[in-house]
């Protein structure tokens, strides 16, 4: 009995599951894998374990139809569903300033090292959920990896990916989100799935308190009194405070208060926590970290703060899909061959999650040896895994050359596609006016 035996049955089970390009695609996925760093995306069919030419990279990726939900399904059955499921989600851009030929390029934020620049990018947003499978460490495991139309929202999008996600596991999942997800359309749109929210909110947003006991006169009000997070005198007595001392962040001051709601949606309970990092001799004083806490029971706030940490994980995803993976290596022409590269991405990484216990670390010579294997030391070492287990996709069968373009042809110019604006109106601030 091989040590590889769950890798290779995940391995045959996707191939069975894609179709159509599956035996291009896999030997796409190993040169990947086996490929630290390419400088273009044809480069990979000069890899060992890339057996076919290099149009077939290409052919792949337009014949193929990976099966996103397939795929989602096979990747919960390693779920370990007896504990709670920890997912986050997040957005980031695939940046493709030049590719004018490309259909629904819009403008995408994305982080600008120069200072005064401004953070915009030309190209395709993509959203993720995945699964945070240990309380630390940089593993995160995709289930869903989509990109966002011109005709929907970041919110949107991520709002349907939970739902699919939660329709599908067997317990009420922790889902983690950034600040940017800390909003009414949001929380709206999430309302009906069964799952617990911890979101990280902006210091200068307002909530208000339950309203008063009718008096019997006029109309019922629906709101309390205001809490204004910057405005410390607007603040009552917390429902929950403690302080804690932990081994990295030091001396914490935790509270919470409960039974809050915003003004666009007063039916619907929050709850609202502070983490306050004391100053010590060898610390100064931070910026606090507020969180949303939207769910059934209201866990301690002693362990739910260090559970947002765990969102940090898909960061360090996307980073390691765009420096690792190569995922935002290829020009591509069409959106949809774009999607089904990407596509690709969760699968590769479930293949590094299932051999990250197995492989032996192979360090560079400048580094140190580690027990505990991220996903790049993981895919360094991903070659000797290869040689054990193969690949699911039969050798290639010979073949006569392409005659190419016939000559005296006519070749037509590719279409120019503008630059997408969306637009979307964002409720008014003082839409509805409390009584």
């Amino acid at each position: 009995m091989s040590k590889f035996d769950k890798l290779q049955a995940f391995r045959h089970k996707a191939y069975a599951l894609i179709g159509n390009g599956r035996d291009a695609l896999f030997d796409l996925m190993d040169a990947v894998l086996v490929s630290r760093s390419v400088y273009s995306f044809a480069e990979l069919s000069l890899s060992p374990v890339f057996r076919r030419q290099w149009p077939s990279l290409y052919e792949s990726l337009q014949d193929s139809e990976p099966p996103r939900l397939k795929l989602m399904e096979l990747y919960l059955e390693k779920l370990n569903q007896s504990n709670q499921l920890v997912l986050a989600g997040d957005h980031t851009a695939w940046s493709r300033l030049q590719a004018r030929t490309l259909r629904e390029r819009t403008y995408e934020h994305q982080a600008n090292p120069m200072s005064g620049a401004k953070p915009i990018t030309l190209g395709q947003g993509y959203s993720t959920i995945a699964w945070i499978p240990e309380a630390q460490g940089s593993w995160a495991l995709p289930l869903l990896h989509e990109r966002i139309t011109s005709a929907e929202t970041a919110i949107e999008k991520a709002a349907a990916q939970l739902r699919q996600v939660c329709q599908q596991v067997t317990t009420r999942p922790l889902s983690l989100w950034d600040a940017e997800y800390g909003c009414v359309p949001f929380l709206q749109k999430t309302a009906d799935i069964a799952c617990d929210k911890l979101i990280r909110w902006r210091s200068n947003r307002v909530l208000y308190g339950p309203p008063p006991t009718y008096s019997g006169k006029g109309r019922p009000r629906k709101h309390g009194e205001p809490f204004k997070l910057n405005d410390p005198t607007t603040w009552w007595q917390a429902d929950e405070e403690m302080e804690v001392e932990d081994g990295n962040w030091g001396a914490l001051r935790l509270q919470m208060w409960c039974s809050l709601h915003l003004r666009q949606a007063a039916t619907q309970v929050l709850s609202l926590i502070r983490v306050e990092r004391l100053a010590g001799a060898s610390t100064t004083s931070l910026k606090p970290l507020w969180l949303l806490w939207v769910g059934l029971e209201h866990p301690s706030i002693g362990s739910l703060w260090k559970q947002y940490l765990r969102r940090f994980a898909i960061d360090h995803w996307y980073r390691f899909a765009k420096q690792r993976l190569h995922w935002t290596l290829p020009q591509l022409a069409t959106p949809e061959a774009s999607q089904r590269w990407s596509d690709l991405m969760p699968l590769l990484t479930w293949q590094l999650w299932l051999a990250r216990s197995e492989v032996q670390d192979s360090p560079l010579p400048w580094q140190k040896s580690s027990s505990t294997l991220s996903p790049g030391r993981t895919a360094n070492a991903f070659a000797a895994v290869l040689a054990v287990i193969g690949s699911p996709a039969p050798a290639p069968k010979p073949r006569g050359k392409s005659p190419g373009w016939t000559p005296g042809q006519p070749r037509s110019r590719r279409i120019r596609y503008p630059t997408v604006r969306k637009h979307f109106r964002k409720p008014k601030a003082g839409a509805e006016k409390s009584a």
